[in-house]
């Protein structure tokens, strides 16, 4: 693989009223459609040749309206488990444990660690590179681009802005070591100010 697209998928409606999804199965916003049908065309020049996308629909649906309606499904980049916070006003949880879980330190009850989903995510990296093809294009979440980030740039998630939804961050790969070439690119640019 010489190049790996990361797309997160467009803003959901538990997103749209800040609130807390991780595995839920929770579909995209109107606004979120148009989100990543403006980002198609970009996606599009950079023409992946391996398409795969979470399983969760708002990821899948996101694949299908960037023009790749038989995107493999892989489950190993389903978003973070959450446990308990499933469902929760981020504005109504306890700022201390989010920001600890922001920063990767804090598990909510019932939910995955931040070492176990990074292991996972890398998984997914591994089978797409397995894979032979140079620009794989993955369809997912943002919690699984930070962890990405995290496990092949050594970019820690205490560091790592909010992934913006439907925005294109993007790693290139050269004698086996990544680097990050992209991140948060939308049409309209950099998103810089995306919600946590």
């Amino acid at each position: 693989m010489k190049r790996l697209l990361l797309v997160r998928h467009g803003e959901s409606v538990w997103n749209a009223t800040r609130r807390l999804q991780g595995q839920a199965d929770i579909p995209l916003s109107e606004r979120g459609q148009d989100q990543v049908r403006a980002l198609a065309p970009l996606v599009a020049r950079l023409a992946p040749d391996l398409v795969l996308t979470s399983d969760l629909q708002r990821a899948r649906r996101s694949a299908v309206l960037l023009g790749h309606p038989k995107a493999r499904l892989q489950p190993l980049l389903r978003e973070i488990s959450v446990g308990d916070w499933t469902g929760e006003s981020i504005d109504a949880l306890d700022p201390g444990p989010y920001q600890g879980w922001r920063e990767g330190s804090h598990v909510p009850e019932g939910g995955e660690s931040w070492a176990a989903f990074s292991a996972r995510t890398g998984r997914a990296v591994d089978e797409a590179q397995a894979e032979g093809q140079a620009t794989v294009l993955m369809v997912c979440h943002g919690g699984v681009i930070r962890a990405l980030l995290d496990r092949l740039v050594g970019l820690a998630p205490r560091h790592i802005l909010p992934v913006g939804p439907a925005s294109l961050t993007v790693l290139g790969f050269r004698n086996g070591l990544a680097r990050l070439e992209a991140l948060n690119v939308t049409p309209g640019g950099l998103s810089l100010d995306a919600p946590d």
